[in-house]
Parts: structure tokens; sequence; C-alpha cells
């Protein structure tokens, strides 16, 4: 069985590697969604040997979610460069979940297969995590920390962030973000459009974070 390779072990040709591959993914998602996301294509187009493909990514789903996760990279990084600017703590949480949704809806079937490993637990990732931390940062003012892996891959600031997980406050907006997962799942049902999802995560910031 392979397994795939911590990213902050890797060498700077190695993360270059890599991220030629989950940018092929990428490329190919975008004209074709996560079918055309076959393996065999994305080591061919990519320049790299199958089995090398898989010494970086174990299964196609751990590719789909190298490829969301550059999303998430660009959605803090302009998190980040353009802050939300709302009076109250919820409407700047709903800001980042909106950035969110839309950054996800732009490639749906992505956004559908990552829902689904994380329903089915096929893949380790901590979407809700990174999420919650990106939401507490900014409803609580406080952005430093985020946006910060650099060209390596490795997490500079993950032991120095203010992020409390045990506090309160944490746990409201992990509610939030469990009620936004919810929501990402309705739209890709087709129930709700994100006008809808936008009212409703509102009203659930505005009763969730009420005493920040």
């Amino acid at each position: 069985m392979a397994v795939q390779a911590p990213i902050g072990t890797m060498t700077r040709s190695q993360t270059q590697r890599r991220r030629r591959i989950v940018q092929t993914a990428a490329a190919l998602a975008v004209r074709g969604g996560v079918e055309a996301m076959q393996m065999r294509s994305v080591a061919e187009r990519a320049g790299v040997a199958l089995g090398t493909l898989y010494r970086y990514f174990p299964s196609k789903m751990d590719l789909v979610v190298a490829v969301v996760t550059e999303e998430l990279d660009l959605l803090e990084g302009g998190i980040v460069r353009r802050p939300p600017t709302a009076d109250s703590p919820s409407g700047r949480a709903v800001d980042v979940l909106l950035r969110a949704t839309r950054g996800l809806m732009r490639e749906p079937e992505l956004a559908d297969a990552l829902v689904r490993s994380l329903i089915m637990a096929e893949v380790k990732i901590e979407l809700d995590v990174r999420i919650s931390d990106l939401v507490w940062r900014v409803a609580t003012g406080n952005l430093e920390g985020a946006d910060t892996t650099d060209e390596a891959g490795e997490d500079e600031a993950e032991a120095g962030t203010d992020v409390d997980r045990d506090s309160t406050g944490y746990v409201l907006v992990g509610a939030l973000t469990s009620v936004w997962i919810f929501e990402l799942v309705e739209i890709l049902k087709g129930r709700r459009d994100v006008d809808e999802v936008e009212r409703r995560l509102q009203a659930a910031a505005e009763r969730l974070l009420s005493s920040f």
C-alpha cells in the first residue's frame, strides 16, 4: 500500500514536483471534472512516472483533497490581503464562509468529491478545522497565523497560533462551520442556492456568535 509522504519532509525539488502534479490535476478537473483526473493522465501530463504519482498521492481522493486544499490556501491568502469589513463578528464570519463556498463551487464536482470523502472518511482532511480556525481568527480580529505556509509546504506558525480550540468561543465557531458544511451539501444536491445559504448562515452566525 502506498503511503503519502509528509509534505514537511520533502526536498525543494519534490515539493515542486508535487505542486506540478496538483496543478495538472486541477487543470484536468477544470476541463472535464473529477472523471478527467485519471491517475495515468495526470502522471503523463505532469511528466512523472505513475509509480511516482502514487508515492505522492496514494489514491485519487488524496489528489482531489490536494487540489481543494490549494483553494483553501488561496482563500486564506485572500482573507489576509482583504479582511472582511463587517462591523460584527457574525458578519465577518459569514463573509469568510461565503468566500469559501464560492471558491469550492467554482469546481462543484471537486467539492462534491471532497464532501463525500468527509462523510465516508476515505481520507484524512481537516477541512472543518482549517475553516473553523480561519473563521475564529476573523471573528476575533486575530489574523496572525493565517496564510503562513512556506514554499516548502511547512506550516511555520502551527505551534504559535493563538487559536484556543478548547474555548467556548471556538466551539461555537465549530458549530457554525458544521452548519456551513451541511449547507454546502444542500447546494451540491440542488436544494439551496448561494443567496439562500447566505441568509441561513447569517441567522445561525448571529445566534451562535452573539457573545463575541
